[in-house]
């Protein structure tokens, strides 16, 4: 869910939810009341919110019960109101109702119950005219002078003596159990509001504060220098999205401080190799010019052969150094390829010429053969094309076997969309372990390293950029102590191309 809609459904829950708790919480203390009302005070009527704000309507209920039962006892036993006694059970219960007894016989103030002097008695109770003998009369009515209610029953007795009973109400005091129900709806709003806070607070914490927390572990983490964690899930909204995007970016920086160690130590491998690579052959050149320097070679013979050998090592430092700078502009894009439209055939034929001349020379047998029906035309950089094939003959040259007649076989043939070129040697082979290995940069096999052949170990990775940025593929196969073959195909050049635009990386 989307964080604009979580903040969408809090504003809503926050004033709808202490709504309907509050409500629930109402129905139940209502419930609560009418269930009091009845114990107590033995009202039937269902008494609701309006007790609250109405006192009058729960007091005038409050004593219907005993007026009631008033009323049957002065239709049996009038004489009984003239009796003290029982005139003071009855205002003893009157008081449990929150109400007192007053009570006339023939005008005369027989009973009274009320903190009322007798002058403001005869002014709060109503004129009721006598009844006919043997009727009662009765009426309720609100004596606003003195806020209280009153309910007055009127009759006679046998002899013919009017009684007036009244039950006097005060409706300034307050019913016990609607204090306690003010006490408890302000508890219940209280309540309401904290559990609403509290489930609010929880959901937006798990919503919001949490992810941040653990996004917050995650960026310590990076700052530290350690890549090695995971993003836990979230949930899926803008943080969430935030997370996820977070997660992605750990990943790209663990793979680029991975790939940033590993060209520290091939640059370390390169320095050591390098050094290794120079120190020979500087090391050589050093020997033959002192020998040149103390006489060693005494004749002309001796100094013209250390004076070529000098000559070759120079020319091998050389050699080690133009590939690093080739390289080096390679890696970085920065090599201007002039892309031409040429036939496959006739530019292997010309380079198997210049080829041939230099393998016969190293005693190399080269076999060559065009398997073309037809002219098959390449968009390439002639340049660098033949930079990869003499580093592909030149590999297989430096690593055949002593003592065996060393044979190399040029095979080129037309693939439908690609022309395939085969290198193939019968010399030292490459050990299964390395094979998927050797056209990495800076990587050269433990023989290698160990043999006289020496080298940068970039040769390769030089040939598979350049075939790269023909559209090309390159790879080998071998069987160690046999030979190697090198396979190369080139896309071939569409009659639908107005011009050789191969795109430059």
């Amino acid at each position: 869910m989307k964080l604009k809609n979580k903040l969408k459904i809090s504003f809503i829950t926050m004033i709808l939810m202490p709504v309907v708790l509050f409500s629930a919480a109402a129905f139940l203390i209502l419930e609560w009341q009418s269930y009091n009302y009845k114990q107590f005070y033995g009202v039937k009527k269902k008494i609701g919110i309006e007790s609250i704000y109405s006192n009058g309507t729960l007091i005038s209920e409050v004593t219907n019960g005993i007026y009631q039962s008033m009323i049957e006892r002065a239709e049996s036993d009038p004489d009984s109101f003239s009796d003290e006694a029982t005139l003071r059970e009855l205002s003893s219960e009157l008081k449990t109702k929150l109400s007192d007894l007053v009570v006339t016989w023939n005008g005369v103030l027989l009973f009274n119950s009320t903190s009322f002097s007798k002058a403001e008695i005869e002014e709060i109770l109503p004129d009721v005219s006598a009844p006919e003998n043997g009727q009662i009369c009765d009426s309720g009515f609100y004596q606003s002078d003195y806020q209280s209610i009153i309910k007055t029953l009127c009759f006679t007795d046998s002899d013919g003596n009017v009684y007036n009973v009244s039950i006097l109400t005060s409706i300034t005091q307050t019913v016990p159990q609607i204090r306690n129900s003010f006490t408890m709806f302000a508890l219940a709003i209280m309540i309401v509001l904290v559990l609403t806070a509290i489930i609010l607070s929880v959901w937006i914490y798990n919503s919001i504060i949490k992810p941040i927390n653990k996004l917050k572990l995650a960026t310590n983490n990076i700052k530290d220098g350690n890549f090695d964690f995971k993003m836990p899930r979230v949930s899926n909204d803008e943080i969430g999205q935030l997370c996820k995007d977070f997660e992605e970016m750990r990943l790209i920086l663990k793979e680029n401080s991975e790939a940033k160690l590993k060209s520290d130590m091939e640059e370390k491998d390169l320095i050591r190799n390098i050094s290794h690579d120079l120190k020979t052959p500087l090391t050589a050149i050093k020997g033959y010019v002192e020998g040149l320097q103390d006489g060693v070679a005494n004749t002309e013979e001796k100094r013209q052969k250390y004076i070529k050998t000098i000559a070759n090592k120079v020319n091998d430092m050389d050699k080690l150094i133009d590939e690093l700078s080739i390289y080096s502009r390679l890696d970085t894009n920065r090599v201007p390829y002039v892309f031409t439209k040429i036939s496959a055939g006739d530019y292997f034929n010309d380079c198997i010429e210049e080829i041939s001349v230099e393998l016969e020379a190293s005693q190399i047998d080269l076999e060559y053969q065009s398997h073309l029906t037809e002219a098959a035309y390449v968009c390439v950089d002639p340049e660098q094309l033949k930079r990869v094939v003499n580093n592909i003959i030149s590999n297989s040259e430096k690593y055949m076997v002593e003592g065996r007649q060393g044979k190399i076989g040029i095979d080129i043939y037309d693939e439908g969309e690609y022309v395939h070129v085969q290198f193939s040697d019968n010399g030292k082979g490459i050990a299964s372990k390395d094979l998927e290995r050797i056209f990495e940069r800076f990587y050269r096999t433990d023989d290698s390293r160990n043999s006289k052949q020496g080298g940068s170990g970039i040769g390769l990775a030089i040939v598979k950029k350049i075939v790269e940025d023909h559209k090309g593929k390159i790879w080998a196969e071998s069987v160690e102590g046999q030979g190697t073959t090198m396979h190369l195909k080139l896309p071939k050049y569409r009659k639908n191309e107005l011009t050789c635009t191969c795109e430059q990386k």
